[in-house]
C-alpha cells in the first residue's frame, strides 16, 4: 500500500515545483506534443502541494516551511514533469543547472517512500 506522506517544503521548495508545474502547462495548453498530462491533474497537484502559480513561481517562496500531504501519485507527476524538463533544456547554456535541480528535486520527493515501494508502484501502474 502506498500511504500519502507528509513532507515539508519551504518556499523556494515550492517556487521550484511551481516552475515545473508551469512548464508542465505551458505544454498541456501548447498542445504541440504535449505529453501525457492532463491540467486537471496539474491543478489537483498544486491544490496538494500548496502551489499557487504566479505567486510561488516569482522571486522564491522564501524560508517558510509549509507541510503538505501528498500521495505517490502526486510525486510521480512531478517527477515526470521534471525528467521532461530536463530532456527539453539538453542543448540549453545552463543545462547542467537544469540538472542539478532536477537531482535535487527528484532526490527530495523521491526519498519519502522506500525503493522497494517505487517497485511495487510503477509494477502497479502508478
Amino acid at each position: 500500500m502506498h500511504l500519502p506522506r507528509t513532507i515539508e517544503l519551504t518556499g523556494d521548495a515550492r517556487a521550484a515545483l511551481a516552475t515545473v508545474l508551469g512548464i508542465m502547462s505551458d505544454q498541456v495548453l501548447g498542445g504541440e506534443g504535449a505529453p501525457r498530462w492532463e491540467l486537471e491533474d496539474l491543478m489537483m497537484v498544486e491544490m496538494r502541494f500548496g502551489i499557487t502559480l504566479g505567486v510561488d513561481d516569482v522571486g522564491g517562496g522564501g524560508d517558510d516551511v509549509t507541510e503538505v500531504t501528498v500521495g505517490m501519485g502526486d510525486v510521480a507527476l512531478l517527477l515526470d514533469g521534471v525528467a521532461y524538463t530536463e530532456m527539453m533544456s539538453a542543448d540549453l547554456p545552463w543545462i547542467d543547472m537544469v540538472r542539478w535541480t532536477a537531482d535535487f528535486i527528484t532526490a527530495e520527493l523521491r526519498g519519502h517512500w522506500t525503493d522497494a515501494e517505487w517497485q511495487e508502484f510503477a509494477a502497479s501502474g502508478g
